[in-house]
């Protein structure tokens, strides 16, 4: 017997080729941001998979938001990193 659904990588490939001709105006740049997003979703396709959405714009963006968030954290990790391992500024008062 077959599936009745198409699996969640499908849907995916799908919704980005919905997205083609969007993509197709943007400027290069802002192309490249636009396929990171969409790698970003296929990062977390095996959660979706599991979730089987009925809308699965939902899970797209889902998985996004959580790529973005892990970026924002590994930014905001390198960030202290670099303030811990600079000297403390100095008071020139006197």
């Amino acid at each position: 017997m077959g599936r009745t659904n198409p699996t969640y990588r499908d849907v995916l490939r799908s919704v980005h080729d919905n997205w083609e001709d969007y993509r197709r105006a943007l400027r290069r740049p802002d192309k490249q941001r636009f396929d990171r997003l969409f790698e970003d979703a296929r990062q977390f396709a095996d959660a979706g998979g599991y979730l089987n959405p009925q809308n699965p714009m939902n899970a797209i963006l889902f998985s996004i938001c959580l790529a973005q968030e892990q970026r924002i954290e590994d930014l905001e990790a390198e960030l202290e990193g670099e303030r811990a391992e600079s000297p403390p500024a100095t008071e020139s008062g006197a």
